[in-house]
C-alpha cells in the first residue's frame, strides 16, 4: 500500500508541523490500543463506553484548542482535523467524539458566558461531560428557520416544548446545545431563534428512544422531548434571536468535518479493496491483475486524490480564517458523494464476501450514506453554492 499512500502524505499537507505529527502518532498509537480491538463490540452495543471517553480525556485528546485555564493548550483547528481523521479511520460510530469537541464545544466557547465556560468548558477536555447539539426536528431538517421547538419565557426561567431527532450522543450527553423559538412570532421566522444549553437532569426534559440506524451503529443517536422542560434563564447561550446566525457562523466547521471524514472512509476503502483485490484470486489470477479492476481502482485513486488536494487546502484556508461558505459546500457535496460511489465499487471488487459483516468494506457500506445528508443535505449544498456563484 506505498504507492498509495504516498498520494496522501503528510508531506504534501502544508499545515503539518512536528508538533502535528507527534500529535497525530500518539493519537494514532493510543485508538490502535483502545479504540480498535472493541470497536465491533461497540458497535454491536450500539454505544461507545463513557469510560473511553475519559481515556480520551485522560490522554490530553479532547478539546485541545480550549484556553490553557479550561483544560486545552490553545492549538490550531489541524489537531482537530486530525483527531476527526484518526477517529474516522477507526470507524464512523466515533463521530460523536469529534461532535463534541469541534461542533458543540465552539458554541460555548464562541457565545458563552464566563459563567458557563467556567461550568463546562474543562469537564469537557477531561471527559466528564459529554456535549450534543440538537437542531433537526421531526418536521425541520436543513430547513432550521422551521423548527417548532419553543422556550418561552417565565420569570426568570424558560419553558421548552417541543421535540428532537437524529441527535448524536443524544442517549449518553450530560449536556445540549438546543435550537428553539424564543419568538415564535418574529419576522422574519429567522430572528426568533435562539440557542439554549439544556443539562440532562432539567425537568421536563427526556430522551424518548435510542435510534436503529443502517449504520454508524456505535454513535448513540436518540430522540429528545421538551414537555414544558424549566431551564434556568442564564442558560441562553448569547443573544436572544441570534441563534440563526451562530449556525450559519458555526456550519462551516461542522461542514468541513464532514468532508474531512468522507475523505479519510474513501481513503481506508481504498486502501482495504487493494488489500484484497491483491490476494484473492479468479480464473487464475490475481483480481488486481484485471484491466477492469485496474481501471476501476485508477479512477477511485484520482477522484481521491482531488478529494485530499482540495480538502487539505480548505483546512489551511479555515485556518487562515477565510470565509469560505462556498468551498465547503462544494467540499461537503462532492467528497461525500465520491465516497458513496467509492464504496459501491470496493464492494463489487469484493466480490460476495463485501457483502459479509466480517468484512470492513460492509460496515463502509452502510456507514458512509447518512454522510450526504447530515449537517445539511447535500441539495442544500447545491442551493448555497447556486446562491454564491450568483446564479
Amino acid at each position: 500500500m506505498s504507492k498509495t499512500s504516498t498520494l496522501h502524505s503528510n508531506k504534501t499537507r502544508t499545515f503539518f508541523t512536528e508538533e502535528h505529527e507527534l500529535f497525530q502518532k500518539s493519537l494514532r498509537k493510543f485508538l490502535q490500543k483502545e479504540a480498535e480491538p472493541y470497536f465491533n463490540q461497540w458497535e454491536e452495543e450500539g454505544r461507545v463506553p463513557r469510560e473511553f471517553w475519559k481515556k480520551l480525556g485522560k490522554g490530553g485528546f479532547l478539546c485541545q484548542w480550549f484556553e490553557e485555564k479550561y483544560g486545552g493548550m490553545e492549538i490550531d483547528f489541524g489537531f482537530s482535523v486530525i483527531l476527526a481523521e484518526e477517529c474516522e479511520r477507526i470507524g464512523a460510530g466515533l463521530i460523536g467524539i469529534t461532535t463534541h469537541c469541534d461542533i458543540v464545544a465552539p458554541y460555548i466557547s464562541s457565545f458563552g458566558t464566563e459563567k458557563q465556560k467556567e461550568k463546562y468548558l474543562e469537564k469537557f477536555s477531561t471527559g466528564e461531560l459529554i456535549s450534543s447539539i440538537a437542531m433537526t426536528e421531526p418536521g425541520a431538517g436543513s430547513d432550521l428557520v422551521k423548527i417548532k421547538t419553543t422556550a418561552i419565557k417565565d420569570g426568570d426561567h424558560y419553558i421548552l416544548n417541543g421535540s428532537k431527532t437524529f441527535i448524536t450522543n443524544g442517549t449518553q450527553a450530560d449536556l445540549f446545545v438546543v435550537a428553539c423559538k424564543t419568538d415564535p412570532k418574529a419576522e422574519p421566522a429567522h430572528k426568533g431563534v435562539s440557542l439554549i444549553l439544556v443539562d440532562k437532569d432539567t425537568p421536563g426534559f427526556s430522551v424518548a428512544r435510542k435510534l436503529d440506524k443502517v449504520g454508524m451503529r456505535s454513535s448513540d443517536t436518540a430522540e429528545l422531548f421538551f414537555d414544558n422542560a424549566i431551564v434556568p434563564i442564564e442558560n441562553l447561550l448569547g443573544e436572544e434571536g441570534q441563534g440563526f446566525p451562530y449556525l450559519m457562523e458555526k456550519l462551516q466547521q461542522e461542514r468541513l468535518i464532514t468532508a474531512i471524514t468522507a475523505q479519510v472512509a474513501a481513503e481506508d476503502m481504498l486502501k482495504i479493496t487493494m488489500e484484497y483485490i491483491k490476494e484473492r484470486e479468479a480464473f487464475g489470477k490475481k483480481i488486481s491483475q484485471f484491466q477492469n479492476t485496474q481501471f476501476k481502482v485508477a479512477e477511485m485513486a484520482t477522484e481521491i486524490q482531488l478529494g485530499r488536494t482540495f480538502v487539505d487546502d480548505l483546512v489551511v484556508r479555515h485556518i487562515a480564517g477565510e470565509n469560505i461558505v462556498t468551498e465547503v459546500s462544494m467540499a461537503k457535496y462532492w467528497i461525500t458523494e465520491m465516497a458513496k460511489r467509492t464504496s459501491g465499487i470496493c464492494m463489487q471488487l469484493h466480490g460476495g464476501y463485501g457483502y459479509m459483516e466480517e468484512y470492513k468494506i460492509a460496515r463502509r457500506y452502510r456507514d458512509i450514506p447518512v454522510y450526504s445528508i447530515f449537517a445539511g443535505a447535500n441539495e442544500i449544498m447545491k442551493t448555497i453554492i447556486s446562491k454564491n456563484i450568483n446564479l
